[in-house]
């Protein structure tokens, strides 16, 4: 995988496409990261470099069940290829 700022784009449209906020702050997150689950809201620790956020949405991402989500097949083969990548490595 490429951490760039595309990438990161394109996870940030994955997560509106799940119908979550993200949002980038400062705060005292011991893992880099806050899900508000009814407010449907990730938080990610501001100072995180491209890589790093972009490793912290996988790794909210790899945390939700997306069985019964409605998705484009577009992000659904997204998602599958970065859960492959993530399993490999």
């Amino acid at each position: 995988m490429r951490y760039t700022v595309n990438t990161l784009k394109k996870l940030e449209a994955l997560f509106e496409e799940l119908d979550y906020s993200v949002r980038y702050e400062k705060g005292s997150f011991q893992s880099g990261y806050c899900i508000v689950e009814n407010r449907r809201i990730a938080v990610i620790n501001k100072f995180f470099d491209t890589e790093a956020r972009i490793n912290t949405l996988l790794d909210i991402l790899s945390r939700f069940e997306l069985s019964g989500v409605e998705l484009p097949e577009k992000s659904r083969e997204m998602i599958e290829k970065w859960r492959k990548e993530q399993s490999d490595s």
